[in-house]
């Protein structure tokens, strides 16, 4: 059966999704066009992967506040610049059949062509804060397919090691711009004049 069958029965008789359930595709064999139609009434962050869908845990009360204080920051720097940063849920689109909801996604320009109203296709700098559910995945995975994916920099706020590392892209991969701890900031090589005191971060309320 395929997804547009499945989308039309569960328009027809939203008291049955539970049942669809057993007609969507498995694990595998997800297509783009079924992710999208997923997560377009979701408020659950849902990233897709050669064919997987991936449901991300509910944020933490402290995720969030860090989420807003970075939030905070970074647009009161671009917005003046013309800029634009925005937070999860909000689609990037790393490649075919590959899409991830960063915690926050930045471009420099609002009007850049790589922002799109169902998803991006691109950003100049992403934010991830570890979960503690699978920090592998923040640290690890989408270290090598964000720079896959020509992001010129990616932020790593990891609270429970107390660290915020910045990473700059060189030669299709990230390097250190700096690995940030207590008592220092965090500061932008793609941003010139950019930084965040690493405690107020951490401590954010």
């Amino acid at each position: 059966m395929s997804i547009d069958t499945v989308v039309k029965k569960v328009k027809e008789h939203p008291m049955l999704s539970w049942d669809v359930t057993e007609l969507l595709p498995e694990q595998g064999e997800w297509s783009e066009e079924a992710y999208l139609w997923l997560t377009r009434d979701t408020r659950r962050l849902v990233e897709f992967v050669d064919g997987v869908i991936e449901v991300l845990p509910m944020p933490t009360d402290k995720h969030q506040v860090i989420l807003a204080y970075l939030y905070r920051a970074l647009f009161a720097f671009v917005d003046p610049l013309g800029g634009i940063v925005l937070f999860a849920a909000l689609r990037v689109r790393l490649a075919a059949r590959k899409y991830r909801e960063p915690d926050l996604v930045v471009l420099q320009r609002s009007d850049d062509p790589r922002r799109g109203s169902d998803f991006w296709t691109g950003a100049d700098l992403v934010v991830e804060i570890v979960s503690p559910d699978d920090p592998k995945r923040d640290l690890e995975v989408k270290r090598v397919e964000y720079a896959e994916a020509g992001i010129p920099e990616y932020w790593i706020v990891y609270p429970a090691q107390e660290t915020i590392t910045v990473l700059h892209l060189y030669d299709r991969q990230y390097v250190e711009h700096g690995i940030y701890r207590r008592g220092e900031t965090a500061v932008s090589a793609l941003l010139d004049g950019f930084g965040v005191s690493v405690d107020e971060v951490l401590d954010a309320k």
